[in-house]
């Protein structure tokens, strides 16, 4: 039996409730609309991180860049709406929910098109979430669908379909899952992206996309471009509002900013350094975007070996050095200080909570404590950056002390997560993603999740496991959300890691593009159906 109906609105305020810090982080930031929107024209946007794009098929890869560009040529059960920082319904006009919160029937749109002309069904969602779990894939997405009631039979060959997904009629869809979720922090990403059965598995389909966004696939320059036209078909009445929208291909920050003054591009990701170098223009200040992203950078410590399995010399390393000269000299403001693992911008931030002072004094007694006044030594596995190897050498003069000698040991990231998964660092660098699910995120520390599943820190602590099973058990969205932040403040107290600070990503816009989104989940992903050009734009040339 189903409880209630909720629209897109009703399923936002019943189901999210927003921590009031992260409002105001960003409604501080958050570009208005001075004037109606103009359509026509041509977009220009990065694609930056890398250098090419590892795949055009959303479901194949997670990687940020890929994700950017899916959001032309694609769309999911969920977006991220990030005017109120949550989930929001966009291939579904309403949503039922099962009284025990497990159960969801969807309602679809009846006019969503794919770019072969044909209108999306039931039968599209299902296919799509089931070929997800296709086993000898591996696709990124399946840890996501694996919550979906039968995936993991279906997965294992037990099954010949997922008995989560059901089909109601054309156009109704009913997905049960394994236990209490969130169906909107799950389903937004791309790789949960719905697509046509009967492209998506040909061969020609990863060289010509087929999906339901705004912009229709035109061509893919390898290591070069992406180019899309308008999609008159799609389902958002009056939207996309310009005709066509062109990515540039880069991982160079330099190549990116060089393009943005000169007018090339509409908006851009900022380094830390030209984050410096734009704020302090009174022009290029005007467009500048700042982002509280889930992303929590830190130093992890592997607490099954000595002397990290100590809570007194894990908190000794957090007491013992001043993030503030940190974040403000090395990384020139472009981080918010850490104070807990769950970022400002997630719905569980507990915004009273301090951050962990610098004071040499207790850090250096918790080390005697430990029987360790004497100092010891530790090596760090770290990657070749300002944020890994950087960071390091500038907490070496704050360890050094308090007795802690750090030494770095320089490696490809793909060696340093080998390394961790394996449980042979001792410390090493790491952003994790800390949202927008605060208990999935808390999971990291879960004792029964494995260190390649997330726990990196091998943290196992029967209190904290009691702590966030009570929270992902309980129905009530409020007191979840105070269930996880009492869990996340025990993770802050037991220290398994060196809290450092939330990425702070900055996206810079120029004075004639309006529209672009601040999207917590990831900057550079931006809503491009919403994105216009005003009188002024080059690309309206």
């Amino acid at each position: 039996m189903i409880s209630k109906v909720i629209s897109t609105r009703h399923l936002r305020s019943a189901r999210f409730l927003l921590a009031a810090t992260a409002i105001s982080v960003l409604a501080q930031f958050s570009p208005v609309l001075a004037q109606d929107p103009i359509p026509g024209g041509t977009l220009h946007l990065p694609a930056p991180y890398s250098s090419a794009l590892k795949s055009l098929d959303p479901h194949m890869t997670y990687e940020s860049q890929d994700m950017a560009v899916s959001k032309a040529f694609h769309r999911e059960l969920y977006t991220w709406d990030s005017a109120t920082n949550q989930p929001a319904l966009d291939l579904a006009t309403s949503v039922e929910m099962s009284p025990d919160g497990k159960t969801y029937t969807y309602k679809l749109h009846d006019n969503a098109y794919f770019h072969n002309g044909r209108l999306m069904t039931a039968d599209d969602v299902i296919w799509s979430y089931t070929r997800i779990m296709d086993p000898t894939k591996g696709y990124p997405g399946a840890p996501i669908i694996s919550e979906i009631e039968g995936a993991e039979d279906y997965a294992a060959g037990k099954a010949t379909s997922i008995s989560g997904l059901k089909k109601i009629d054309d156009f109704t869809v009913q997905i049960t899952f394994k236990g209490f979720r969130d169906p909107g922090t799950m389903l937004f990403e791309s790789v949960t992206a719905i697509l046509p059965k009967e492209e998506a598995d040909k061969p020609e389909f990863l060289s010509h996309p087929i999906g339901l966004g705004p912009f229709r696939f035109v061509e893919h320059v390898e290591g070069s471009r992406v180019v899309g036209e308008k999609f008159d078909k799609y389902y958002k009445p009056g939207k996309p509002y310009a005709d066509r929208v062109e990515f540039t291909i880069t991982d160079e920050y330099s190549t990116l900013d060089v393009a943005f003054r000169a007018g090339e591009l509409d908006a851009t990701v900022l380094s830390g350094s030209a984050y410096a170098a734009y704020k302090a223009d009174p022009e290029l200040s005007k467009g500048l975007i700042e982002v509280a992203e889930l992303f929590t950078r830190h130093m992890g410590f592997n607490v099954q070996k000595p002397p990290f399995n100590d809570v007194r010399v894990r908190q000794a390393i957090n007491y013992a050095v001043d993030r503030d000269i940190i974040i403000r000299k090395l990384l020139k403001d472009k981080a918010f200080k850490a104070t807990g693992w769950l970022p400002m911008t997630s719905v569980a931030f507990d915004k009273d909570r301090k951050p962990y002072a610098y004071d040499p004094e207790k850090a250096k007694q918790l080390l005697k404590d430990a029987g360790l006044g004497d100092g010891f030594e530790f090596e760090a596995m770290v990657t070749d950056g300002e944020s890994s190897l950087g960071v390091l050498q500038a907490m070496t003069p704050f360890l050094s002390a308090v007795g802690i000698t750090a030494k770095p040991r320089v490696v490809e990231s793909g060696v340093l997560l080998d390394a961790i998964n394996a449980g042979e660092a001792m410390v090493w660098f790491r952003s994790s993603g800390t949202g927008p699910d605060a208990v999935g995120a808390l999971r990291c520390f879960d004792s029964r999740v494995s260190r390649s599943g997330c726990n990196r820190s091998g943290f196992a602590d029967p209190k904290f496991d009691a702590m966030i099973d009570a929270a992902s058990t309980e129905a009530d969205p409020q007191r979840r959300i105070e269930l996880a932040k009492q869990a996340d403040g025990y993770i802050f107290e037991q220290a398994p890691v060196w809290f450092h600070n939330y990425n702070k990503a900055v996206v810079a816009t120029q004075p004639w593009v309006h529209g672009v989104d601040a999207n917590v989940t990831e900057a550079a992903i931006v809503e491009v159906d919403q994105i216009w050009l005003d009188e002024n734009a080059p690309g309206r040339n």
